[in-house]
């Protein structure tokens, strides 16, 4: 069985089989980054994998969609490629089913750019995070890959940057403060923190509502950090588990017949899971859209 490299000589199957299944949803080690760069101002500035998927998810959403809408953008006369008119289906379909729904014609303009970039990143990273590429990189153990070698440190980590909690949390913070601007923008400073709170209310009632209101500030981005890690984390572990009972069962009976009929059964069902996780990659990009648009929403339309 290939661990990604991992020199696990000596420990049980079911070891290496959980610190594989670790090793690939998790980042790059602190020790062994893939680039180590010296702390500034108390912060670990190094490279790691996940760091390394962000920068080729921008490229990637670049040459995909931000290239093609420019080239078109320059043409004198209307005549969209096959890639164009795909982006313009995509981006008319959230603007007009997610974003003008919940904040209104006056402001769709305003916000649809923030929630595209928000689907067209997130889609591209938990895409992406389904390719096995560097899975098969760890290959190269077996030519004479060493712990030193570049490539081997790509093999350690997993490759799904937005199954990393601080990925997310940096989406959700990002949400976080697009409510405080949209309210702001909206009805000004000091009346969106007022329209936290129904009015008219007998004013012991605030006491318990504003604790209860900041608290809620807190969750929505907290939930879109938690939801979308979760489900890129989860699918993930649930894929690479059922096929390592191929391994544990033809350790534990010590037998190879014994690995091969668990296969039978573990690799068609991890095949649809695989399946299942290509609609999630989907669902998750338009739900963390979808509420990033009801929560802007609400900020500007706060008698719904």
């Amino acid at each position: 069985m290939i661990l990604g490299g991992d020199k696990l000589e000596g420990k049980s199957v079911t070891e290496q089989v959980a610190e594989y299944l670790i090793s690939h949803v998790s980042n790059s080690s602190i020790e062994k980054p893939i680039i180590k760069i010296n702390e500034i101002f108390g912060v670990d500035m190094s490279v790691t994998k996940h760091v390394v998927m962000l920068w080729i998810v921008a490229i990637l959403v670049s040459i995909s969609v931000i290239i093609p809408v420019r080239k078109y953008l320059r043409q004198a006369t209307y005549s969209p490629s096959k890639t164009s008119s795909a982006i313009e289906a995509i981006v008319q379909f959230i603007r007009d089913s997610i974003v003008l729904p919940n904040v209104g014609p006056k402001w769709v303009n305003t916000w649809t750019p923030l929630v595209l970039t928000f689907f067209f990143f997130i889609l591209f990273a938990n895409g992406i995070g389904m390719i096995p590429i560097f899975d098969v990189i760890g290959l190269a153990k077996y030519s004479g890959l060493t712990d030193s070698n570049f490539l081997y440190s790509l093999t350690k980590g997993g490759a799904t940057a937005t199954g990393n909690f601080q990925v997310t949390a940096a989406l959700a913070t990002i949400t976080f403060f697009a409510i405080i601007v949209a309210g702001t923008k909206a009805h000004g400073f000091i009346k969106h923190w007022k329209n936290l709170v129904p009015h008219g209310l007998a004013w012991p009632i605030y006491f318990l509502l504003i604790p209860i209101e900041l608290m809620g500030m807190i969750v929505k981005p907290f939930a879109l950090t938690m939801r979308l890690a979760a489900n890129m984390t989860g699918g993930h572990i649930a894929i690479l588990a059922l096929l390592s009972l191929t391994a544990i069962f033809a350790d534990k009976f010590q037998s190879a017949f014994a690995g091969v009929g668990v296969a039978l059964i573990s690799i068609p069902m991890a095949t649809a899971i695989s399946g299942l996780e290509i609609i999630v990659v989907l669902v998750q990009a338009y739900v963390f859209t979808l509420l990033t648009a009801v929560f802007i929403g609400m900020a500007i339309n706060v008698h719904h």
